[in-house]
């Protein structure tokens, strides 16, 4: 049984620890599926890829208001699929081609999937139908989520073909129709992907909003522009799921009572699970917690001496960002576990790229009034700063929270064009403590830009009181 000095099992964030500082470690990384994790193959950088065409096939609806008088003649999903993936895959084959290579001599790669079956041994099934044992001093699990699928009947059986995130993007061409069931981000970003491509859509969410986990104004304009665009059933639950003819039938129940809701297609968009159960990590002594992530503390370490978890597999942040930023702190404390530092999570901020584009970092006005936490509010409106009102926006708006006695930003929601760019400078000055009126006051901002969102809603807050 060959011993390492570390395993890193999952080429996502994880892929980029080994570096200079390790090239006297032995090191194996263990994969079970592409190389580059879930961002680069079925999640931040492919659906953002569609999802810049689908901003330009559907700019003719945004152009009525300002005079412009155009149509979309056609979508080319094979060639927009193809572009994509087509780059993607290089990548991915590339990433896997150089850590195999005689670049990373000291890496040996292990195609397959790992479970752990005591302290610090793994068990590798090969993807060539072969096993391999290994152990080691130390361990990084990296080994990211997995989509839910619900159980309900035809789903969880696999009676009823269906996609998840992992597969829709891969399709031979657009569907006349698609049935998305969930009310998330990643519903909401494919939702907008497929109808502006000209696909009928149905959009099937149990809750009374979409995107829920957002500020409730953000979560509620939202709500209100997708259901102007395509069909939103709220409030609605799926019993089962049965094959019909070329497509599906889904069996709802909602405030009208129960019907039936038919596709060519069905996306299943119901969040995503760590891996961390289906590595065994019990048997090397790693806990779970109540959402199966594995548990760590604020440097990045399980209750076990030499193992480090990070991103999706121990994360409650399912983000890209969060994985790179805890994979530098993990590379730090690998090399330097005598002087360990500690992820920052103050202020994660997160995006959903749909239309309208929406950005978050912070605590939301409601968090604020439950919690009992003094808070002052500013909600600016993009139609009323000079790039808003050229656009003839209505509706968007940038929320900004602060603490009225010290001017410290506490929260920042904002939905609206290039909402994700716009609050920027406001994460900025969350993690420098720099005050709202400060932030606003003491430099100049692009006139007529959308910035000024920025300043004008910072100018709309209230002196601090304790300054």
């Amino acid at each position: 049984m060959p011993h390492f000095d570390l395993v890193i099992i999952g080429t996502g964030s994880g892929n980029s620890i080994p570096g200079p500082e390790f090239d006297d470690w032995s090191i194996a990384i263990v994969e079970d599926g592409l190389f580059g994790g879930t961002c680069l193959n079925v999640g931040c950088i492919p659906t953002k890829m569609f999802v810049h065409p689908a901003e330009l096939a559907d700019a003719a609806r945004h152009g009525r208001a300002l005079g412009v008088n155009a149509q979309l003649n056609s979508v080319d999903w094979p060639g927009i699929r193809d572009r994509i993936f087509g780059r993607i895959d290089a990548i991915e084959a590339g990433g896997r081609r150089y850590r195999e290579g005689p670049e990373c001599p000291n890496t040996t790669v292990f195609a397959g999937r790992g479970r752990f079956t005591g302290p610090k041994a793994l068990h590798i099934d090969l993807h060539d139908g072969g096993t391999s044992s290994v152990t080691a001093d130390r361990f990084v699990l990296a080994a990211g989520s997995h989509a839910v699928v619900p159980d309900i009947p035809g789903l969880a059986d696999g009676t009823v073909p269906f996609h998840t995130s992992d597969t829709i993007m891969r399709l031979d061409r657009l569907p006349a129709s698609i049935a998305i069931l969930g009310g998330g981000y990643i519903a909401a970003e494919f939702a907008h992907v497929f109808s502006s491509f000209g696909v009928a859509v149905t959009q099937i969410a149990r809750g009374a909003r979409l995107l829920k986990s957002q500020d409730l104004d953000v979560s509620a304009q939202f709500t209100k522009e997708a259901a102007a665009r395509y069909q939103v059933l709220l409030n609605t639950k799926v019993g089962g799921v049965a094959k019909a003819g070329d497509g599906v039938e889904l069996q709802v129940e909602g405030p009208d009572g129960q019907h039936a809701i038919k596709a060519e297609l069905l996306l299943v968009a119901t969040g995503r699970r760590p891996n961390g159960a289906g590595l065994d990590v019990g048997k090397t002594g790693v806990g779970l917690d109540g959402h199966g992530r594995v548990v760590v503390d604020e440097f990045q370490r399980t209750s076990v001496d030499g193992i480090y978890a990070l991103g999706d597999v121990s994360s409650r942040y399912q983000l890209k960002h969060v994985a790179n930023h805890e994979a530098r702190v993990v590379r730090h404390n690998l090399a330097h576990p005598d002087a360990p530092i500690s992820s920052d999570h103050r202020f994660v901020p997160a995006a959903v790229f749909c239309d309208p584009q929406i950005a978050s970092v912070g605590i939301t006005e409601a968090h604020a009034v439950k919690a009992g936490i003094p808070h002052a509010v500013k909600t600016q409106l993009y139609g009323d700063i000079a790039a808003g009102w050229a656009r003839e926006d209505t509706g968007h708006f940038l929320k900004v929270i602060a603490d009225p006695a010290t001017g410290l930003l506490l929260g920042v929601h904002a939905i609206g064009p290039e909402a994700a760019t716009v609050i920027q400078p406001l994460i900025q000055a969350m993690h420098f403590r720099q005050t709202a009126h400060d932030v606003a006051r003491k430099q100049y901002w692009i006139h007529p830009a959308l910035s000024e969102l920025v300043e004008n809603a910072l100018l709309g807050l209230p002196e601090a009181t304790g300054r």
